[in-house]
């Protein structure tokens, strides 16, 4: 048997006791045996399968307890961090909201003693913790202003917007109305983008997209301060609203033009008083039936 069939199988652990005795006689018996030693310790380990995934397993549970333990505390402190900032933005950011229903009347101090007197059916809007940096109010109605000394002071309506340059000064939003007349100092009123500036007594008025010119206004102070409301060539449905706010009363007109204009004034303290002077000059009569009045031609 030539050598190399005897290394093949010898390496196969294929020999029988003649082959062995041959194989031992070559004279590349030691070399072969020396490098075969060698070889095993270069011999993969045994492997078991389910052992090993035991381990595994083993392994990666103890991997997410590990991973919990830090998870959790963490946690709890992002969600405690959460909630102090949600606190902190909330009460930075949170506006004061002040309302005046039907036939009611406040006044507001605002943050710089700046004074506000809102009157019925108001709301009024400002940021308490941002008013240092942002003299800024919000307003859907009708309000009386003694704006305290300071940096710039603005009233945001949803048809203009109002920059104090003096300290009094009466601001009227309503439905299709605005009216800014300034009392005292000087007032900027932006419409359209166009600023107008209102010296003391001057107006600005707005009905219906429209702007109205006015005379010179010579009260000190708005009517409705008084409990009186005064109208001087407006549309009558104007002066209808301004009593159903006053008296928290529902008008209906049967016969009788909303457009037509009408001059003359109502006290907000007597309600039949106050029918007569918004009917007798037009020459209307009225009648009542719980909240509900009808105005018709006589």
């Amino acid at each position: 048997m030539d050598k190399e069939t005897l290394i093949l199988k010898w390496l196969n652990n294929d020999l029988n006791d003649q082959e062995l005795q041959a194989f031992k006689n070559l004279e590349d018996y030691d070399g072969l045996i020396k490098l075969n030693n060698n070889l095993q310790a270069f011999k993969a380990p045994e492997y078991e399968t389910s052992k090993e995934l035991e381990n595994v397993l083993a392994t990666i549970k103890s991997s997410k307890k590990q991973k919990t333990h830090w998870i959790k505390p963490f946690m709890r402190v992002a969600a405690i961090l959460a909630i102090c900032f949600g606190l902190y933005y909330y009460t930075t950011t949170i506006d004061t909201t002040i309302t005046t229903d039907m036939a009611q009347k406040t006044t507001v101090n605002l943050p710089d003693a700046t004074s506000v007197s809102l009157n019925a059916k108001s709301v009024l809007v400002f940021n308490k913790n941002s008013w240092k940096n942002n003299r800024e109010v919000e307003l859907q109605g009708e309000a009386f202003f003694k704006v305290a000394k300071g940096s710039s002071f603005n009233v945001i309506t949803e048809t203009g917007t109002v920059t104090v340059y003096g300290t009094q000064f009466n601001v009227k939003q309503r439905d299709n109305y605005f009216e800014v007349i300034c009392y005292e100092g000087l007032v900027g009123v932006t419409f359209n983008s166009l600023e107008t500036k209102l010296n003391p007594g001057d107006s600005f008025l707005i009905i219906d997209g429209k702007t109205i010119a006015k005379e010179k206004e010579n009260s000190l102070t708005p009517s409705w301060l008084n409990n009186e409301s005064h109208f001087k060539s407006l549309p009558y449905k104007q002066v209808i609203a301004e009593f159903e706010r006053q008296y928290n009363v529902k008008i209906t007109l049967l016969g009788v033009d909303s457009q037509e204009l009408f001059t003359g004034n109502f006290t907000h303290d007597n309600i039949e008083v106050a029918l007569k002077s918004i009917t007798l000059p037009l020459h209307l009569t009225y009648s009542k039936s719980n909240d509900t009045i009808i105005l018709k031609r006589e």
